[in-house]
């Protein structure tokens, strides 16, 4: 299991690969300041009845297109 420290430092440099130091800080500032609830986010966002073997072969589906 990754330590918070890891998961932080492996999100942040993702971001920053992705959106560039200036817009990945932006990000970061955008989710502060908005209150955020994961919970809800994630019954938005994923399929709640999906298995774990669908769920997978969806994220790496995800992965492979960055």
């Amino acid at each position: 299991m990754k330590t918070d420290s890891i998961i932080k430092n492996e999100g942040m440099s993702i971001l920053i690969a992705k959106l560039g130091k200036v817009d990945a800080e932006r990000f970061i500032s955008l989710i502060i300041k908005e209150p955020f609830d994961y919970t809800k986010w994630q019954d938005a966002h994923f399929d709640t009845d999906m298995s774990i073997r669908e769920f997978s072969k969806n994220a790496m589906k995800a992965i492979s297109k960055v």
